[in-house]
């Protein structure tokens, strides 16, 4: 369980963030690109992280998907909206979060046949969860998962081989090893968004 003092310095760390890049309309804090009914080369879907503002977040999320583009040529951005707060982090991932997630990933298959697509959270548990939602031919689509700051560390992705995952965790982030402190580590994974990209470029031709 939890500590109050945990508890008590767990929302004002979780807000902090990296500087918010000046990235294009699609690459800010929020785009919404496949709601939109655009399709990428690829289509990214990202779940930020706890406390973050827009659908994207900050952090990770808008440089992640630049990165990507960078790569990839036109990738469709899209960020889920949910009620990133501390009840879902401590609940091991929001419920609400996954099923938009898992909702966005049927519609990307549907709206753009043969797209692959990234699945991608600071948020990871969501992640995880959403994958979990979706049925073999459902994540048959999925080329690659990425997360960032994993409380499930190293655990399996439901529904997704084991070679299409890559999970970032840096030394010293405590949410890595499953506990609620917030320490200077989980909040700078902003410098992994280039490493991420290409190892999405290596398991996603286009």
């Amino acid at each position: 369980m939890y500590t109050s003092a945990i508890l008590a310095t767990l929302l004002p760390l979780l807000a902090t963030s990296a500087p918010t890049n000046h990235l294009q309309t699609r690459q800010t804090t929020s785009s919404d690109d496949i709601l939109n009914g655009d399709c990428g080369t690829v289509n990214y879907i990202f779940a930020r992280g706890t406390t973050e503002v827009g659908n994207l977040g900050t952090v990770i999320g808008p440089g992640f998907g630049r990165a990507l583009g960078q790569r990839m040529g036109d990738v469709a951005v899209q960020g889920v909206d949910y009620p990133a707060n501390v009840a879902g982090f401590l609940a091991g991932g929001s419920n609400d979060g996954a099923d938009t997630m898992a909702e966005l990933a049927r519609q990307s298959i549907s709206q753009c046949p043969g797209v692959p697509i990234v699945m991608s959270g600071y948020s990871a548990q969501v992640v995880s969860k959403a994958m979990d939602q979706l049925t073999a031919d459902e994540a048959s689509n999925v080329g690659a998962v990425v997360l960032f700051g994993n409380p499930n560390g190293n655990d399996p992705v439901p529904n997704t081989n084991a070679a299409d995952v890559e999970v970032f965790c840096n030394v010293g982030d405590l949410i890595c090893a499953g506990t609620a402190t917030i320490l200077p580590a989980h909040l700078t994974y902003g410098s992994d968004a280039d490493e991420a990209a290409d190892f999405v470029a290596g398991r996603i031709q286009v």
